[in-house]
């Protein structure tokens, strides 16, 4: 591990303080840049994030797609945690918190707002950036890239009926511009790019050509993120100056959500058997949100200014940080999750030629 990766964090840390004081003393650049966007995707961070997951895709071999079916206890994991916990667990802790606990500090007139946006934050998994999160933990290319496709599909059908049922509307405005071009962004278009120059690599200079390739882009990948969290936190730098303890508020049922879900999923696939380079993308893919279609879907419900779409911005503004701590926690807690007997089971056999 490089003496840049070694010390993510503190990196993180200063990028989110640059972002910030940047946001408020140059609005008006980040305005700029935040006004560059096509249904509700923003282009330069859809460009970062195209440098952040390319390196992690063109490690992935689809010749070896197949074998992605022996981690079937992880892929029902995942489904679970995604499309049966996380949606109720939000709502829960929102009411819990926003609607209760919270509510003497809160403006009187948003809580039902804040609530809104927290379930339609946790109801879309996350679709690009959990290909960083699983490469920092040496996770499984195969098992991500698969489980990111089938959450996709599934979110086009039950995203409205989740999202109906949690608020009480008879309808709900998806905003299917988003979805799609989102995913069209974060997946279709880089999984091309990156098996386009993954055989092309290989067939010039073989294994050696590809391994030089990801040495180079490795530092860009991860330059990538902390410039997309400099832009994240610009982007808000005025509101969070403006509204410090409301943001702080919000984030604390978006922490706890994020820590019991990847914690449930994590262990769900100890006590499945499934290995660690499964177990941590799982965790990883549970907790985190599709904050692009989270936020869009606030604005088209609620409108622009409303609670709910501050909500989602705060989502987005705590994802990047609070996943590195749970990258943290997938790796430094490997010797545990491998000491189970089926996890030591699922290593040996994953080791075995």
């Amino acid at each position: 591990m490089s003496l840049f990766e070694r010390y993510l964090t503190v990196w993180v840390g200063l990028c989110i303080v640059v972002g910030v004081a940047l946001g408020h003393l140059m609005p008006a650049v980040f305005h700029a840049i935040g006004a560059v966007e096509i249904a509700q995707v923003n282009l330069p961070v859809a460009v970062l994030i195209w440098l952040m997951i390319v390196p992690m895709l063109l490690r992935i071999d689809f010749a070896a797609l197949g074998e992605v079916g022996r981690h079937w206890r992880g892929i029902g994991v995942t489904l679970f945690v995604n499309w049966a916990v996380k949606p109720f667990s939000m709502a829960l802790l929102g009411w819990v918190f926003i609607g209760w606990l919270f509510r003497p500090l809160l403006p009187a007139g948003e809580i039902d707002s804040y609530i809104a946006g927290l379930i339609i934050l946790a109801a879309a998994p996350c679709t690009a950036m959990v290909f960083v999160w699983s490469n920092l933990t040496k996770g499984e290319p195969h098992f991500t890239l698969s489980q990111v496709a089938l959450n996709d599909a599934i979110m086009v059908v039950a995203f409205a009926p989740i999202v109906a049922l949690l608020l009480g509307l008879s309808a709900i405005t998806v905003p299917w511009g988003t979805l799609v071009l989102s995913v069209g962004l974060y997946i279709v278009i880089p999984v091309i790019a990156a098996q386009a120059l993954r055989r092309g690599l290989l067939a010039r200079g073989g294994q050696a050509a590809l391994d030089a390739v990801l040495a180079r882009l490795g530092p860009l990948s991860l330059g990538a993120l902390l410039a997309t969290l400099v832009l994240l936190f610009g982007f808000q730098g005025e509101a969070i100056i403006a509204q410090p303890l409301v943001i702080a508020l919000l984030a604390v049922p978006i922490l706890i959500q994020v820590y019991f879900n990847a914690g449930l999923a994590y262990v769900l696939n100890r006590m499945a058997g499934e290995a660690h380079c499964v177990a941590g993308p799982s965790a990883l893919i549970g907790a985190s949100n599709f904050f692009e279609l989270a936020v869009a879907a606030a604005i088209a419900l609620f409108g622009f200014s409303s609670g709910a779409a501050l909500a989602t911005v705060v989502g987005v503004l705590i994802e990047v940080p609070v996943m590195l701590s749970v990258v943290w926690i997938v790796n430094r807690s490997k010797d545990w999750y491998e000491a189970g007997a089926p996890a030591r089971r699922a290593e040996g056999a994953r080791s075995r030629p």
